[in-house]
């Protein structure tokens, strides 16, 4: 996992969206330190993100269930962090109420659509709670496109789609590709003004590390929900490697970013 964040993470820095970043520095206290929640933090990237862009001295507060991950979340943050290995499975927990008491900004990368629906539902009324701001990178939202094209390519994408709303990584079976505006639709419902933006991965010839991972990684969910269709789906990501080795292959992937701040 830590060399699939850290294969990833360039892309998820280039593709994020400013001017919602933008937006959450504009919302946030100008006196005393910023104090903030990252969720599922990983190796810390969306800290590392961060930390700079916002106004003052911080407070960092970083949870995520892995301890291998955390260990890594300390290199170059430019911040006050303190790593916590917590679940976060269930949000009614009275256990993660210290997590959020005192936040001001609540924010995590690359987690919506990961979770379900009715967690970012309980996420968006204990954010509401505190009155944090919040800032959720990177939703995948279902969009992908390959070149060159391959004549399988819809079919693949259609079955990791369903891959990926079939999911239950200990929060409830998975939004997938609906959790950008699952989540637009639970913070306006809990008070708050939303603003979206998208932050798409384009991943040019010279990123074929992270071609190779996702579209493997495709590949591999692909045939999970179709286990008869594994012999198509492997030819299909043989020439879709060959492209990446060969230096032709492009890949665009579509998340988007989401800021809210009460009104």
């Amino acid at each position: 996992m830590s060399d699939w964040l850290a294969l990833r993470e360039p892309a998820d820095a280039a593709a994020r969206s400013t001017e919602v970043t933008q937006a959450i520095v504009d919302a946030l206290p100008r006196e005393g330190p910023v104090r903030a929640l990252d969720l599922a933090t990983g190796t810390g990237a969306n800290i590392r993100f961060l930390a700079p862009r916002l106004p003052g001295p911080q407070e960092w507060i970083a949870v995520d269930r892995d301890p291998v991950l955390l260990a890594h979340v300390h290199a170059d943050v430019p911040a006050d962090v303190t790593a916590l290995r917590m679940e976060l499975g269930s949000l009614g927990d009275p256990a993660l109420s210290g997590l959020f008491a005192g936040r001001h900004l609540v924010t995590a990368s690359a987690l919506l659509d990961l979770v379900s629906e009715s967690w970012i539902a309980a996420l968006a009324n204990r954010c509401r709670e505190v009155g944090a701001v919040v800032l959720f990178a990177l939703n995948y939202d279902g969009r992908s496109a390959c070149s060159p094209r391959e004549p399988e390519d819809d079919f693949v994408l259609e079955l990791f789609n369903r891959h990926q709303k079939g999911n239950d990584k200990g929060f409830g079976t998975a939004a997938g590709p609906d959790a950008d505006d699952c989540a637009a639709r639970s913070f306006a419902a809990a008070g708050y003004r939303v603003r979206r933006a998208q932050s798409d991965w384009a991943l040019a010839p010279e990123s074929p590390g992270l071609q190779r991972a996702l579209i493997t990684g495709w590949a591999q969910a692909a045939s999970e929900v179709a286990p008869d269709r594994v012999d198509l789906i492997g030819r299909w990501l043989a020439r879709r490697l060959a492209h990446v080795s060969a230096g032709r292959s492009s890949v665009r992937v579509g998340h988007h970013d989401l800021a809210a701040w009460l009104l």
